[in-house]
């Protein structure tokens, strides 16, 4: 018998299959980890097919050494996404395989935990006369029956112990321990379903693709823990996914109240024990229900009977990082593969799949009002032009304040919100316009006051702060743009009294430090949490009564197609956490802007006036939902090479052009809008084509990368960072 075993070096060089021989005796099957010899190493590799015979003299080809693991770790399903992800994102083999099974694993860093237990054997206590400490341990295991070996050792010391466990008069047990994420605790109530809530789950059933469009607050979340419970009930298992700013304490502890331990987490806070232990509960069918980020839709459970994907909008559902692909459409093979329904749900659905709602190829299924009755938060735009024409030049316009002061006067909460964390957004000499700027990236660098020290959000490298002009020696530094860390130092200073809390990477990048900080909120009266995309999503505080958004133009004016939708999307999202209980709430909407069409929409929630805006502008302008970008992103540490492959592929792709000229709607070769980032030049193809347009001229265009042989090349359709 021979084996197909993909090799797992992650090169281009390597991206084939290799055949080994099967020795005789050893137990094989599709899916296992096998060592094998390569070259002069020894490599580890991962058999995707076995077959009696191989297209190569079957004396030449090579023995594998053996089987790694007592199971076979990539299962049947597995091995057929892998092959649908490497033709449909064009991946390596190898890269899609390192996403089905843990580096923990693969690396063999961590390992199943054990506790040890002394339990007793047959003893003679006679024999012990002299060994008091002896006696005393078996008299204890007499009476607890079975005690941990590490508190025995600290209560009689070790030679004691080991002496009875030389002896035989005591034996040692073993027991796995799973190590858990931390959750908070929280107590499952009795649902009563409203009349939309039932509609959605009378609809949602087969192996069909719904849209789940329900307002902020309208119990989308109840609809689908029934969702999980109904294919729990038919004996199958469930994911879902969450974008990782979503996945908040509150909204693991509400389903682990529901589900107890059949629920399992995966995602990026997790300790390298605990994602082995919880993928590992996944894999042996212990745990059924999965909840994660991103990744979690890798997740090794079999006979799915739902997919859910929350906040489908999201832009995190889509890998920046290679390997590159899309959630939304590796979670639409594992639907269709096991026959089960694939709920995208959003109170503000991507312009892209509503459009396939309209066009008929998903199922539309809303939900309109809020679950308890009460009318969303009233958007109040305050224009920030006329403060300034006041005299009001600060952060703060004078009806955010007094807002908040009713707020702390009321002993409620309150939630600010400005997409951008740090202190300030760059420093800049007043003289002669210089930025300080990180060496390794093409970007402006961050103040932080509390570190008192200049950051790149990009790489990470932190630079004195700026008391003197590099260039011209002046002493007059202007600050940017705030963010949080200034927000929360300027309301500390007009609400002394307050706590304010502040939520962004810089604050949560501790474990468990969510947790922490949440808890503080909701038992701390008055309070003001400030935050960024952090606090827009899955919070439910029943005091919060106030959501001001400081700065909505931020995310307006970004080069970037989709930038009022994310606009829109942000103010939606964010409002949604006011007035979710009996309190009625309100939100101060701060813009320089405020005649801008998305602020009209977004002030009375009327997502379907602002899709048929912004379908309409896109449709005229030819870009996504109604045309396919296609960008191809070169990376290399020297400018020159990226440069001259740059040039030798946009040649070859312009006789892709030629040949498919009505299907090509633009393309174009130009610098990267970051120029360079962790010290990598950066410069890219955009290409457009008609959507109605064969998969073959994508492929003729990836064809195209394939020889540059210095730079990394990146190959993104409708990629959702341009930058």
């Amino acid at each position: 018998m021979f084996a197909s075993v993909i090799i797992d070096q992650d090169t281009k060089a390597l991206n084939k299959v290799f055949d080994y021989l099967v020795p005789q005796g050893v137990d094989i099957s599709v899916g296992a980890r096998v060592s094998v010899p390569f070259g002069q190493r020894t490599l580890q590799g991962f058999v995707i097919a076995l077959k009696e015979s191989c297209d190569y003299d079957a004396s030449k080809i090579k023995k594998l050494y053996g089987v790694m693991d007592d199971f076979a770790l990539i299962k049947p399903e597995h091995i057929q996404l892998m092959k649908y992800m490497c033709d449909e994102f064009h991946l390596r083999q190898t890269s899609v395989l390192r996403l089905l099974v843990p580096s923990e694993i693969r690396e063999g860093k961590v390992r199943e935990l054990f506790e040890k237990y002394a339990v007793l054997g047959k003893y003679d206590l006679q024999s012990l006369n002299r060994a008091k400490k002896q006696q005393e341990i078996i008299k204890k295991l007499q009476i607890e029956g079975k005690i941990l070996i590490s508190d025995l050792k600290k209560e009689f010391g070790e030679s004691a112990l080991k002496a009875l466990i030389d002896k035989q008069f005591v034996l040692i047990e073993r027991k796995k321990i799973n190590r858990k994420p931390l959750v908070l605790q929280h107590q499952d109530k009795p649902v009563t379903l409203s009349d939309q809530q039932n509609r959605a789950l009378q609809i949602i059933r087969g192996n069909k693709t719904f849209l789940l469009h329900g307002v902020t607050g309208s119990g989308k979340t109840e609809v689908y823990m029934h969702l999980i419970s109904q294919a729990l009930n038919e004996g199958k298992s469930a994911i879902m996914l969450v974008p990782e700013i979503s996945l908040t304490p509150q909204v693991v502890a509400l389903f682990r109240a529901r589900f107890g331990e059949k629920i399992a987490l995966l995602h990026s806070s997790l300790s390298a024990g605990e994602r082995f232990d919880e993928w590992r509960r996944i894999f042996c069918g212990e745990a059924q229900v999965v909840v994660g980020a991103r990744s979690a839709i890798f997740a090794p459970c079999e006979n799915v009977g739902v997919i859910i994907i929350d906040e489908e909008h999201e832009q995190s559902y889509i890998s920046e990082a290679n390997p590159r692909y899309d959630s939304k459409e590796v979670a639409a093979f594992r639907a269709k593969y096991n026959s089960c329904p694939l709920v995208l749900g959003s109170a503000t659905p991507s312009i892209d799949d509503y459009q396939r709602a309209q066009d008929g190829e998903i199922t539309l299924v809303e939900m309109p009002v809020r679950a308890n009755g009460k009318p969303l938060p009233k958007i109040q735009i305050v224009d920030m032009m006329n403060e300034l024409r006041s005299g009001n030049s600060g952060t703060f316009s004078t009806q955010l304040i007094s807002d908040l002061a009713k707020v702390i006067n009321d002993k409620k909460q309150a939630m600010v919100f400005i997409n951008r964390r740090g202190y300030s957004s760059f420093m800049m000499c007043r003289e002669c316009g210089y930025v300080a700027k990180c060496n390794d990236c093409d970007v402006s660098l961050v103040y932080h006051r509390e570190d008192n020290r200049l950051k790149c959000h990009y790489c990470g490298k932190q630079y004195k702060v700026l008391d003197v002009c590099p260039n011209c020696g002046s002493r007059s530094i202007k600050q940017g743009a705030v963010g949080t860390e200034r927000i929360v130092h300027e309301l500390a200073q007009i609400f002394p009294d307050v706590k304010i809390l502040r939520m962004d990477n810089d604050t949560t990048s501790k474990k468990n430090a969510h947790q922490k900080l949440l808890q503080e909120f909701a038992s701390t009266k008055p309070c003001v949490l400030v935050g960024t995309q952090m606090i827009a999503k899955g919070h439910d505080f029943e005091d919060v009564t106030l959501v001001g958004i400081v700065d909505a133009d931020q995310s307006l004016y970004r080069a970037d197609y989709r930038a009022t939708e994310r606009c829109f999307q942000l103010i939606t999202q964010v409002s949604g956490r006011a007035g979710r209980s009996q309190n009625e709430g309100k939100v101060d909407l701060q813009t320089y802007s405020p005649r801008h069409y998305v602020y009209k929409f977004a002030a009375n929630y009327d997502y379907k006036a602002f899709f048929k805006k912004e379908a309409n502008i896109r449709k005229t302008a030819a870009f996504p939902p109604f045309s396919k970008i296609i960008r191809i992103l070169f990376c290399h540490n020297d400018e020159n090479v990226v440069k001259d492959e740059l040039k030798s592929c946009y040649n070859k792709l312009l006789k892709v052009r030629e040949v498919h000229f009505d299907d090509v709607i633009y393309m174009d070769a130009m610098k990267s809008p970051i120029k360079k980032i962790k010290n990598l030049y950066r410069y890219q193809v955009i290409v457009r084509i008609k959507l109605d347009s064969s998969k073959q001229i994508e492929d003729e265009i990836f064809d195209c990368t394939q020889n540059a042989l210095k730079s990394s090349v990146f190959f993104e359709v409708n990629p959702e960072n341009m930058a």
